[in-house]
């Protein structure tokens, strides 16, 4: 009688699966021809290995090999048997390997919720430098206010969120990724197109394409904190949320603007962009979030790669 492990027991008449072991063994001597080499292969001894075949052909109901004294051959369900054998042999190691590079942080996915201003400057180069770093990480990027990204993040829509401030949660952690000056937009038939620094006062009655106090609540309080320390108040004719529409109204003569430096890299025909000089310099700031008590083993590297990102542009600002 075959002394089999609970994982090769016949239970009510029914054979369990055979196992990767099984399979081993069959492929090398299938390979081998020959019990000896075989066996030499496996770092393991002859009977071992001859209990590991029957047992496998017990389960599949079906002679595999055909053993004589003198020589080994594959019998035709064995010739059958074997590259199907040899393709589940490479799916576990791909399994494995997968299985492997995600616990150790080299593999996987993240989800990553960005404003939209975002992806004028630091969003793509964080996605670039990822590509570089992480070639086998999948990145899902979900654009979304600052507000909608914090109750993702508590939610686990997203793993990471790079948003405007306050960040004021204890459940989250974060890093400073950008701080940038702002620009003023102007028409580039309007007069101030001509100068090399924008003033406040420059700005006191002008019409401005201002900031919506909802979708863009953030760039809102900033530019009224920054005109009531200056004591000045442009006249709002438009109230815009994203930044491209708001440079579009620029462009189309409808009034001012300020937007921040990324900006810049829109290169929108029509518009020239001034730096702004003010009394107490206010910079755009933004944020890498993600909760505390994350899961994702990826998160870390993510982070260290958006760290370094933020240091380099620290030292080309000194």
């Amino acid at each position: 009688m075959l002394n089999l492990t609970s994982r090769q027991s016949v239970h009510s008449g029914h054979a369990s699966m055979f196992d990767l072991s099984q399979l081993r063994c069959f492929v090398t001597v299938a390979e081998e021809l020959h019990f000896g080499r075989a066996a030499a292969r496996l770092n393991m001894t002859q009977p071992p290995l001859s209990r590991q075949i029957q047992v496998l052909e017990h389960i599949v109901e079906a002679p595999l090999l055909e053993r004589t004294s003198r020589s080994v051959r594959l019998t035709p369900a064995g010739r059958s048997f074997l590259p199907e054998a040899k393709r589940i042999l490479r799916l576990a190691e791909s399994a494995s390997q997968v299985a492997r590079r995600i616990a150790t942080g080299k593999a996987g996915s993240i989800k990553i919720g960005f404003t939209a201003a975002t992806a004028y400057g630091f969003m793509p180069e964080l996605v670039a430098a990822c590509r570089t770093r992480l070639p086998e990480v999948d990145l899902s990027l979900k654009e979304m206010v600052s507000g909608d990204q914090l109750e993702a993040l508590a939610s686990g829509q997203i793993d990471v969120g790079l948003l405007r401030p306050p960040v004021a949660r204890s459940e989250f952690a974060s890093i400073r990724v950008v701080a940038e000056p702002l620009l003023a937009a102007v028409p580039e038939a309007h007069p101030l197109a001509a100068v090399e620094i924008v003033a406040p006062k420059d700005l006191d009655g002008q019409p401005f394409v201002m900031y919506s106090p909802y979708e863009s609540r953030y760039f809102h309080d900033l530019l009224v904190t920054q005109f009531t320390r200056a004591d000045i108040l442009p006249r709002y004719v438009q109230h815009l949320s994203q930044i491209h529409s708001i440079l579009a109204m620029v462009r189309a003569g409808l009034g001012l603007a300020v937007v921040p430096e990324a900006a810049a890299s829109l290169n929108f025909r029509g518009v020239t962009l001034r730096p702004l000089r003010l009394r107490a310099p206010a910079l755009v700031e933004l944020f890498l979030v993600w909760r505390r008590e994350h899961e994702n083993p990826l998160l870390p590297s993510l982070i260290e790669i958006a760290g370094g990102l933020a240091s380099a542009h620290t030292r080309k600002e000194d």
